[in-house]
C-alpha cells in the first residue's frame, strides 16, 4: 500500500508579530535560491563575449615578432657593360630638297613618296607656256636689233666714204674745211650707233639665253639618287618662285642612317668621338644596331631649362628596316666585358681602409652549411645593376643581396595599425 507524502505543516499559529505558518514540500527548492541561479546563467554569455573580444584584440595589436629574411642570388656568368644612355631619333645621313626655280603651274608629277629614283631622273614638269611666249618676244626683239645693226653699219660705211671724198676736196681747195669736219663728226656718230646696237643685241641675246635656262627649269630632275620621302605640293598647283624656291620633293639616301641622340650635360663629358654606340628600336627591343660616335655638336638645345647635346653616329641600313624619325634607345658603351662572373650591385660593399689605404671590396657568401662567410673580391666593370667579379668568387656561389625584417602574416596586420580600429563584434 503506497503512502502519499503529505506536506508538513507548522502547527504553530501566527503570533502577534505577524509570523505565519510555513508548509515545506519534500525536494522543493526555496523560491529565493531559484532566482539567484537564473541570474548567474544570464552573465555567462556576456563574459564569454568579452573574453573573445579581448583575445581578438590581443592578437590584432600584439607586437609582431621580427625575423631576418635573407635574399641570396647565385654568381652567374654573362656579359656586362657600362654605358651612357640617351634617347634619339633616326634621320637620313644625306637628303636634299628638289625645288622649282621658276613660277608656273605644276603640270606633271612623275614620282610619289617612297619611290626610289636615280640621279638626273625626271621628277616633275612645270607648264612652260609663259616662258615660251616670253622667249618668242625676245627672239623678235633680237631680230629687230640685228636689222637695225645692218642699217647702222650701212650708214657707217657711207660716212667713211664721205670722209674720203671731203679729204680729197679739201686737199684740192674744192671744199671748205668745215665740210670735212662735219664728215668726221658724222662718222663718229655712225660708229657710236653701230656699237650701241651691237650692245643691245648682246643684251637681248643674254636675255634670250636666260629664257632658255628658265625653260630648262620647267623640268625638275633628281639631284641625287635616293628615296622620295616628302612631297609637299600636288599636281596642278601653281608655284611662286619669286621670293623662295618651293620644294617639289625631298630625296634622302636611306642606305645609311644617322642617329641623333640627345645627351644631358651631366653625361656628355663621358663621351668621346670614336667610342662604340648602339641602339634598339621600340618594335625590336632585342636587336642591336651598332656604330661609332661620329660627332658631338658643340651647340646645345635647351628644353624646359634642360641642356641637351646632340651626339651623332651612323649605321648601315642595307635591309631598309630603319625609317625616318624612328625613336631609338641609345647606348654609348664606355666599357664592356663578355662571359665574366657577375653579381648584383647590392651584394658588393666597399670599405675604406684606415690611414688612407686602398679600400677593400667585400661580399657575403652563404656556404653549403648555411653559415655566412665574408670574402674580399676584386671587381671590374660596374653599372647600376651588376658588378663584374674578377677574383674571390666562383660560379654558383650564393651571395647575400639584402636582408630585411618581417614574418609574413604579422607584417600585413601591423601595417594597418593606427589607420583604423578593426571591428570587435
Amino acid at each position: 500500500m503506497t503512502k502519499t507524502a503529505r506536506p508538513k505543516t507548522d502547527e504553530k499559529a501566527a503570533d502577534g508579530a505577524g509570523r505565519t505558518n510555513v508548509t515545506f514540500m519534500p525536494g522543493a527548492v526555496p523560491p529565493t535560491r531559484r532566482k539567484r541561479r537564473s541570474r548567474a546563467w544570464i552573465w555567462l554569455p556576456v563574459i564569454a563575449i568579452l573574453a573573445g573580444a579581448g583575445y581578438y584584440g590581443w592578437k590584432a595589436y600584439a607586437p609582431a615578432e621580427t625575423t631576418t629574411a635573407i635574399i641570396t642570388q647565385p654568381v652567374v656568368r654573362g656579359d656586362i657593360e657600362n654605358a651612357v644612355t640617351a634617347v634619339g631619333t633616326l634621320e637620313a645621313v644625306k637628303s636634299v630638297d628638289a625645288g622649282a626655280q621658276v613660277s608656273g603651274q605644276l603640270k606633271a608629277l612623275r614620282v610619289a613618296i617612297g619611290d626610289t629614283v636615280t640621279k638626273d631622273q625626271l621628277l616633275a614638269e612645270i607648264d612652260p607656256a609663259t616662258i615660251e611666249n616670253r622667249m618668242e618676244i625676245n627672239r623678235a626683239e633680237l631680230a629687230n636689233l640685228q636689222a637695225q645693226l645692218v642699217s647702222k653699219k650701212a650708214q657707217l660705211e657711207f660716212k667713211q666714204a664721205n670722209i674720203a671724198r671731203q679729204q680729197s676736196l679739201v686737199a684740192g681747195n674744192a671744199a671748205a674745211r668745215q665740210a670735212l669736219d662735219q664728215a668726221v663728226a658724222d662718222l663718229a656718230a655712225a660708229e657710236a650707233d653701230v656699237n650701241a646696237t651691237e650692245a643691245q643685241i648682246r643684251k637681248q641675246q643674254a636675255t634670250l639665253a636666260g629664257d632658255q635656262v628658265d625653260l630648262g627649269y620647267t623640268k625638275i630632275y633628281a639631284p641625287m639618287a635616293g628615296t622620295v620621302i616628302a612631297n609637299p605640293v600636288k599636281e596642278g598647283q601653281t608655284l611662286n618662285a619669286v621670293q623662295s624656291a618651293p620644294t617639289i620633293v625631298t630625296i634622302a639616301d636611306l642606305s645609311t642612317m644617322t642617329v641623333r641622340a640627345e645627351v644631358s650635360e651631366a653625361d656628355v663629358g663621358r663621351l668621346t668621338v670614336g667610342m662604340e654606340a648602339y641602339f634598339t628600336l621600340l618594335g625590336q627591343p632585342g636587336k642591336r644596331f651598332t656604330g661609332k660616335l661620329r660627332q658631338i655638336e658643340p651647340s646645345p638645345t635647351v628644353e624646359n631649362n634642360v641642356v641637351l647635346y646632340n651626339a651623332l653616329f651612323d649605321v648601315p641600313n642595307t635591309d631598309g628596316e630603319l625609317m625616318m624619325s624612328m625613336s631609338a634607345q641609345v647606348f654609348f658603351v664606355q666599357a664592356a666585358a663578355r662571359d665574366v662572373l657577375i653579381v648584383p650591385a647590392g651584394a658588393v660593399t666597399t670599405k675604406r681602409a684606415e690611414g688612407g689605404g686602398k679600400p677593400t671590396t667585400e661580399v657575403t657568401v652563404v656556404t653549403a652549411s648555411g653559415a655566412q662567410d665574408v670574402r674580399a673580391v676584386e671587381t671590374g666593370i660596374r653599372n647600376r645593376v651588376s658588378v663584374e667579379v674578377k677574383s674571390g668568387l666562383a660560379e654558383g656561389d650564393k651571395v647575400i643581396v639584402s636582408a630585411g625584417g618581417g614574418n609574413g602574416s604579422g607584417s600585413g596586420r601591423s601595417s594597418g595599425r593606427g589607420m583604423r580600429m578593426p571591428p570587435m563584434f
